[in-house]
C-alpha cells in the first residue's frame, strides 16, 4: 500500500494551482470518513510497536521509531472527542506539516480522491470543533480534520515572536494600513493575529480564499485601491472554496487588485510549495508555523514599501 499511495501523492501534485484538492479518505470508526490533504502524507503505514512515556499527552498513543526517527503517534479518534482506539487502529498515517512530523493512529485507509476546490465546504455553522471543512465523494460526507489544531492540542502555542525582531518594529510606522488575513483554520488565524497584533498591525480575517477575492472586489467597486488600505495579504494555501494558490491568480488577473501584495502561509513547505507561490504571482512565501519567521515577512514588507 506505501508504494501505491506515494506514487498517488506524486501524480496529485501536478493539481496544485488547478483549484483541485487531493484526499487521503480514511476512517475513525465504522459510521463516519474522513480526509486529510495528500500534501501532509508522507506515507501509510501498518501501526507499529508503541512505546510509551510517563510524560506523553493524553492523546498520543505512543512513540515509534520510523525510517530511523523517532515519531509521535497520536490518537486521532481520542483526539477528535472519541474514545481510544485500543486494538480497532491498525494503521499510521505519517505525516509532515508545520515543520514536524508526527503519525496519526486511525482504525483504516481508503483511498485517494480528487475533489473541486469549489465543492469543500465550511463545517456546518457552529462550534467547529476539529473540522476545518467537509465535501462530498459521491453519496457519502467526507469530514476534513483540522490536524493543525489537532497538534496545537498536543504539542501548545508554537513559541511568540523574539525580543530582537519586536526591537526590530520599533519605530516602524506602517502607515494607518492593516492586513487582510485568509486562513480556514481557527487555529491559524488566532496565531497569526497574535503576531500581527505584537507587531501592531491591526487586521481582517477571512475562512477562505473566495471570501478574500470578494472582499478585495467589494473594495474595488467602492473605487477604493486596496494596496491604499492594506499592507498585504496574508493566505494559506490549502482552503475549501478557492485555495491560496487560485486566490493569487485570480488578484494579478483584477487589474484594481494586481498591485496588492501577496504572502503565501502554508504548513506545506518545500520547493514545490516555493515555486508555486512564485508561479501564480504571490511576493512571497512562508512556511508555518514560526513568529518570527512571519514577522520577518511582514518586516519586509514594511521596508518596501517606506
Amino acid at each position: 500500500m506505501g508504494a501505491g499511495l506515494l506514487d498517488s501523492i506524486d501524480r496529485s501534485t501536478q493539481l496544485a494551482g488547478h483549484n483541485r484538492l487531493a484526499l487521503l479518505l480514511f476512517r475513525l470508526d465504522e459510521r463516519q470518513i474522513f480526509g486529510i490533504n495528500v500534501f501532509k502524507v508522507r506515507e501509510v503505514i501498518p501501526c507499529p510497536k508503541l512505546s510509551w512515556q510517563p510524560d506523553m499527552h493524553v492523546q498520543v498513543a505512543g512513540i515509534a521509531e520510523i525510517r530511523g526517527k523517532v515519531v509521535p503517534v497520536i490518537d486521532l479518534h481520542r483526539a477528535v472527542g472519541g474514545e481510544a482506539s485500543g486494538k480497532t487502529a491498525r494503521h499510521v498515517i505519517v505525516t509532515e506539516f508545520n515543520r514536524t512530523v508526527q503519525g496519526f493512529l486511525v482504525r483504516a485507509v481508503d483511498r485517494i480522491v480528487h475533489v473541486d476546490v469549489s465543492s469543500v465546504e465550511p463545517p456546518p455553522s457552529g462550534p467547529q470543533g476539529h473540522l476545518t471543512a467537509t465535501t462530498r465523494v459521491g453519496n457519502e460526507l467526507v469530514a476534513i480534520i483540522d490536524v493543525e489544531k489537532v497538534l496545537a492540542d498536543v504539542v501548545g502555542n508554537p513559541p511568540g515572536l523574539s525580543d530582537t525582531l519586536r526591537a526590530r518594529f520599533e519605530g516602524l510606522g506602517i502607515g494607518g494600513k492593516r492586513a487582510l488575513v485568509a486562513d480556514d483554520s481557527k487555529v491559524a488565524r488566532t496565531q497569526i493575529e497574535r503576531v500581527l497584533g505584537e507587531l501592531g498591525v491591526p487586521c481582517t480575517t477571512v475562512a477562505n480564499g473566495r471570501e478574500a477575492l470578494r472582499y478585495l472586489q467589494g473594495m474595488a467597486d467602492r473605487g477604493v485601491k486596496p494596496e491604499d488600505e492594506l499592507l498585504m495579504l496574508i493566505s494559506d494555501v490549502e482552503m475549501p472554496d478557492m485555495d491560496g494558490y487560485r486566490l493569487t491568480t485570480e488578484i494579478r488577473r483584477d487589474a484594481r487588485l494586481a498591485n496588492l501584495y501577496v504572502m503565501l502561509h502554508s504548513s506545506l513547505s518545500g520547493a514545490f510549495n516555493h515555486n508555486m507561490s512564485e508561479k501564480v504571482g504571490a511576493n512571497r512565501f512562508v512556511p508555518k508555523f514560526s513568529a518570527d519567521d512571519l514577522a520577518e515577512g511582514v518586516l519586509e514588507r514594511l521596508q518596501a514599501s517606506s
